[in-house]
């Protein structure tokens, strides 16, 4: 652990330094959850990248126990690993794990839109419109990764409270932040944004007409291509890793 000092700079991630820890009503380990939470789900720190608990102390202004306590979250969160010798990395999904989670991901994004579709206003519907409406400005201004991946969170934030199910809204959320790592993987492959586009506007369509069995419909087959263009860069990715 003793080159922590010269590769830290690098490894723990710079630009969580001077973070505003401490200057909102929620508890710090809070804000520190949220800090790191975010600087994974932003790549800011990347797939692969040490967290080293001292240079973490350094930039947020912490404690030990605190950061120590969020990284155990994040591990239960499944966005950081701990490998022996290296202690924690954010974490890289294997294929085979990007597999699981888009299967187990079907059913729930299945069954939340047609939770929305039975229990959202007029106004919810008309927000996700709008929502909708946001990602085809963004998508067709080739727009950076992560404003598409943000405004791709409003649009699922919509759904979430609209559906009016803390429990399902809960268990899809403990799954967001592999879901997001992988919806960067899968949107960065060429034509996916395009085609996620339109297999929204589909959804939203459906949603509009509270067609369930069309809702259901395009809910699938959108997890179901973003499954495919995720698990083949990933196995580029590998591929690649290899090579090297």
């Amino acid at each position: 652990m003793g080159s922590d000092k010269s590769t830290a700079g690098s490894e723990a991630g710079a630009p969580l330094a001077g973070a505003r820890i401490g200057r909102v009503a929620a508890p710090i380990r809070e804000q520190v959850l949220d800090v790191i939470r975010q600087g994974i789900l932003d790549f800011q720190l990347r797939p692969g990248q040490r967290l080293i608990e001292r240079e973490l102390i350094e930039q947020l202004g912490v404690s030990r126990p605190t950061i120590r306590e969020v990284l155990s979250r994040l591990v239960a969160e499944g966005l950081v690993t701990i490998q022996p010798q290296h202690g924690a990395i954010v974490a890289v999904l294997s294929p085979v794990e990007a597999e699981d989670i888009y299967e187990m991901r079907v059913p729930l994004e299945v069954l939340v839109m047609q939770r929305f579709v039975k229990r959202a206003g007029d106004e919810e519907i008309a927000e996700l419109r709008r929502a909708l409406v946001r990602i085809e400005e963004i998508t067709e201004a080739g727009s950076e990764t992560q404003t598409r991946l943000r405004a791709k969170d409003d649009f699922y934030q919509i759904v979430f409270e609209g559906a009016r199910s803390p429990v399902l809204a809960q268990t899809l959320q403990t799954m967001q932040g592999r879901i997001r790592l992988l919806r960067a993987t899968s949107l960065a492959t060429a034509g996916r944004p395009e085609a996620s586009l339109e297999e929204i506007r589909q959804l939203v369509d459906a949603i509009e007409r509270r067609d369930l069995d069309a809702v259901a419909a395009a809910a699938t087959a959108h997890v179901r291509n973003a499954a495919a263009s995720a698990l083949n860069q990933l196995a580029e990715n590998e591929a690649e890793a290899a090579r090297n």
